[in-house]
């Protein structure tokens, strides 16, 4: 296993969860607020410790998904 694998540790996904709740803050402000799906999907990352580079790969492969779906005709 890579150590990009591994799990964070409670102390960087407590640090990670402070630094979305201040972006969250942000993003309310400019009128731009996170749905409750981002929301889950973030808490998912913190609950389950996910490290910072399969975040990005996860968020990665949803937006090529979304990307996929053909216009409604």
């Amino acid at each position: 296993m890579k150590d990009d694998d591994k799990n964070l540790d409670k102390q960087t996904v407590e640090q990670a969860r402070q630094r979305r709740l201040v972006a969250m803050h942000l993003q309310d402000i400019e009128d731009n607020p996170l749905d409750a799906g981002e929301i889950a999907m973030f808490e998912m990352f913190e609950r389950e410790g996910w490290p910072h580079e399969k975040r990005r790969a996860y968020i990665l492969d949803r937006a090529r998904s979304a990307s996929l779906v053909p216009a409604a005709e």
